[in-house]
């Protein structure tokens, strides 16, 4: 089945950034694919869809587990018969805890979500795109404010998320080749779940606990749109997109 709507995969689409982009997109006229690990979630997302845009398909997936990985994008292929977009998304954190104490089964949960499994679904993202006609398409990897510059006790996310800074850049030259774009979008306390805590107050470099600024996660969609929306000779490389008066300009 193919239709003329470009298709976007979305991974982490049952919460947060993620389901605001996957609302973003389909309400724009893409088909979207939502993955994740929670079936309940990922359908509430498919629930807030609009009557109006493109098709949706949920896939529950776990980003770590290659199989999985490789199923997700065999069913977009049979639905859909091509792909647009790759926005890899999906993420998790661990614990604030000084480096020396954090356990390896924590560091390797960390950096099989946030790296090995961007790096899974990126590898099949552009084996599909190599493989369609027209050839080609666009990754965009969620890094973080993380990626230039680390919170406090966050050395396993910090790490994962410069590394995605890295697979940016290898997906960009290497994917030159077959009208692959790669783009990285650094967010800096969007209004979701996974940054209620700032609200009430988060540890900062100086030992000082403190309530910080958020943004509407509303602007992380419209920001992706645009990313995606570029034709494929265009291309964002790096975007940092943050509340104004958060603390990372400077010393704070």
């Amino acid at each position: 089945m193919s239709d003329t709507h470009k298709v976007a995969l979305i991974t982490g689409a049952g919460s947060g950034i993620g389901r605001a982009v996957a609302v973003k997109l389909q309400g724009a006229g893409y088909n979207v694919v939502l993955a994740g690990r929670r079936t309940d979630e990922l359908e509430k997302t498919a629930a807030a869809l609009s009557a109006s845009g493109g098709k949706s398909l949920v896939v529950p997936t776990d980003v770590a587990d290659q199989a999985s990985v490789k199923a997700l994008f065999a069913k977009t292929r049979d639905a859909f018969g091509r792909l647009d977009v790759l926005f890899n998304n999906a993420g998790t954190f661990a614990v604030g805890t000084p480096i020396e104490d954090i356990p390896l089964d924590v560091w390797k949960r960390v950096v099989d979500v946030n790296l090995t499994g961007a790096f899974l679904c990126a590898q099949e993202a552009i084996r599909m795109m190599k493989a369609q006609s027209p050839k080609g398409g666009r990754i965009i990897n969620n890094g973080s404010i993380s990626a230039t510059t680390p919170r406090p006790l966050s050395a396993p996310y910090t790490a994962t998320k410069h590394a995605i800074t890295g697979l940016t850049k290898s997906i960009s030259l290497d994917g030159r080749a077959h009208n692959i774009a790669c783009s990285q979008i650094d967010i800096g306390n969007a209004a979701t779940d996974f940054t209620a805590k700032m609200a009430t107050g988060i540890l900062q470099a100086n030992g000082e606990t403190l309530v910080e600024p958020r943004m509407d996660v509303a602007h992380v969609a419209d920001a992706v749109l645009y990313m995606a929306n570029l034709p494929l000779d265009a291309n964002v490389q790096f975007m940092t997109l943050m509340a104004t008066a958060m603390p990372f300009i400077g010393r704070g």
